[in-house]
């Protein structure tokens, strides 16, 4: 199985395990909105582009608002089966829906108390490297000094050419969830103080 799904299978078990009203890192939304925020990007080509472009985010919202409030089992049923067929998503699972998944099931692992990171997972973690190349250089593409992201053993990315670079050590998917605006990460930071401010005090992610 590829990440995407691997990923999939693993947030649909958390959310019947949590249930539709618990916590996310993305509040104010609980699972039930995440779910439905899944649901409508893949199924729902009509709505999904207002999660991208504000002036049809109001449509988008109704939509999502109206798959939230479906029975639970259904709303979670419909996030396990992944994208229908004639979805542009079903071809393209792997390189849209790897990182997209990674980074809602920790959404969901890690807006409840005593989270810890998931062990290493060489395939797991050497295909989000792999995205990480490309995404984090967009992300933080306004920083206004050198950005380096690094991981354990050793390899590295410039991330963004610039003055007084810093350093940002960790796994690569707690590198993966930095670069996509979440707080609840484990990474070091090794450069000036000022510069490393200025890296934390960025608005990166959606």
């Amino acid at each position: 199985m590829g990440l995407a799904r691997d990923e999939r299978k693993q947030l649909s078990d958390l959310f019947e395990q949590v249930g539709p009203d618990a916590p996310t890192l993305c509040s104010p939304w609980t699972t039930k909105d995440l779910a439905a925020h899944l649901v409508i990007r893949e199924r729902r080509l009509d709505a999904a582009p207002g999660i991208m472009l504000k002036p049809l985010a109001g449509y988008t919202q109704k939509v999502q608002d109206s798959y939230a409030a479906k029975p639970w089992t259904e709303l979670v049923d419909l996030v396990r089966g992944g994208p229908p067929i004639f979805s542009p998503y079903k071809l393209a699972d792997e390189l849209v829906n790897a990182g997209e998944y990674y980074i809602h099931h920790e959404d969901v692992r890690r807006a409840r108390e005593g989270w810890e990171p998931r062990s290493p997972n060489p395939t797991r973690d050497a295909a989000l490297w792999k995205s990480l190349k490309v995404t984090a250089k967009f992300a933080y593409r306004s920083s206004p000094v050198g950005l380096v992201f690094r991981i354990p053993n050793g390899e590295s990315v410039t991330v963004k050419q610039g003055p007084t670079p810093v350093v940002v050590t960790g796994e690569p998917g707690e590198l993966v969830l930095l670069a996509s605006g979440r707080d609840a990460v484990r990474v070091e930071y090794d450069g000036d103080e000022s510069a490393v401010a200025a890296v934390r005090a960025l608005k990166t992610g959606m």
